[in-house]
């Protein structure tokens, strides 16, 4: 596909710094995500995933929009829209956090980083996290300013990603700890580079804070990363999947909570914070949950891509959920999938029926994550 060759969602979808890039590199379909474009495609998705974990993909994951929350009160805002403490969470620490409605229900699982005591960054997941931070702002009574700010962010992940890294910012970037960031000036491009990312390899985010620049940025990467093996890539739903990770739309929405999906970690209740959720996740977990989410393993032959409908999950005859991201693993050599099931239906070793895009298939529950489950790769 030539660089001119149009996409076609229109113009109220916006594309990212790198597109005319990830082009050029070979991208060949897109998706739309948090209203922008996003790489889906660039040919084989079992040789992507098999990149990421030999060697190193960049990713543009622009759509990651930021939401920049400045001001007096901003720490106490920041507190006001997440179920998780972040009273000990210092400048240049990101952290996994939950954005929930009044109901407990999450309307985003973003990072969040913190770049001084009263300025944060919101690094989205596919919902409109802005809308929702502006309209609580006009109620809550708090010195704040919110809005988007120039930042597009790429992901550099792989087990080659940290000697890319090296090469491209110098040897102290080797001690950047696990869920934390710096800033960079490379060659004159403002970078924040953090180590974190969606694929539980070993990674950096690197957000561009000039989308000008963005181009020149993708091929200096690129040139840095071509004796390490560095492939242009997308986001694989293999190794998420393999990771446990969460795809929202997907694996959670506005209807889950957090308790459901086996986040309890990410919950204070006991913080001195009002924070928006807190009294109906209180009772959600008194009462105790109805369904919960769960790894699973389907039977037969590999599953040709992955599931784009939520397959309805079944129990001697009898519905008891669905199955929410499902993907054949060329690594463990079997269909994986996450679902979310009755209480009653949820202890490892159930087996119960799926109907997938192929036909009935037989499941059975098991431990997830399915590969790395302590973190270890990404940690190290």
């Amino acid at each position: 596909m030539t660089q001119t060759d149009d996409f076609g969602f229109g113009t109220q979808i916006r594309k990212s710094p790198y597109f005319d890039a990830t082009v050029r590199w070979g991208a060949t379909g897109f998706s739309v995500y948090n209203h922008m474009y996003i790489p889906r495609d660039f040919g084989d998705p079992v040789q992507n995933f098999w990149n990421l974990v030999h060697s190193a993909i960049l990713c543009d994951v622009a759509v990651e929009r930021q939401v920049e929350i400045t001001g007096p009160d901003a720490a106490q805002f920041m507190q006001l829209l997440t179920c998780r403490d972040l009273s000990k969470m210092a400048v240049g620490q990101c952290k996994y956090i939950l954005i929930t409605n009044a109901d407990g229900g999450i309307l985003n699982d973003p990072i969040l980083l913190r770049l001084a005591e009263n300025h944060f960054w919101i690094s989205l997941a596919d919902s409109d996290i802005l809308l929702w931070a502006q309209g609580v702002a006009i109620h809550a009574g708090l010195d704040v300013a919110i809005h988007e700010p120039d930042v597009s962010p790429l992901q550099l992940q792989g087990p080659r990603s940290g000697d890319i890294m090296k090469a491209l910012l110098g040897d102290d970037i080797a001690d950047l700890k696990y869920y934390w960031f710096r800033e960079y000036d490379l060659d004159g491009i403002p970078l924040i580079v953090s180590r974190t990312g969606w694929s539980s390899e070993l990674g950096y985010e690197l957000y561009l804070r000039d989308s000008t620049r963005g181009d020149e940025l993708w091929e200096k990467i690129m040139t840095a990363g071509e004796r390490f093996g560095i492939q242009a890539g997308h986001t694989s739903t293999i190794r998420r999947i393999e990771g446990g990770m969460l795809s929202y739309h997907a694996d959670a929405n506005i209807q889950t909570n957090p308790y459901e999906l086996g986040l309890d970690r990410l919950v204070n209740l006991d913080i001195k914070a009002d924070f928006i959720g807190k009294e109906a996740l209180r009772k959600i977990k008194h009462a105790g949950v109805s369904r919960k989410q769960v790894g699973v393993v389907i039977n037969g032959a590999p599953l040709k891509r992955p599931n784009t409908t939520f397959w309805v999950a079944t129990k001697d005859g009898v519905e008891i959920g669905n199955v929410t991201s499902a993907v054949y693993s060329p690594r463990l050599v079997k269909n994986i999938a996450l679902a979310l099931v009755s209480i009653e239906a949820s202890d490892i070793g159930t087996q119960f029926d799926v109907m997938t895009g192929l036909g009935p298939r037989r499941a059975t529950i098991v431990e997830r994550p399915f590969h790395d489950p302590k973190k270890q790769i990404a940690a190290s």
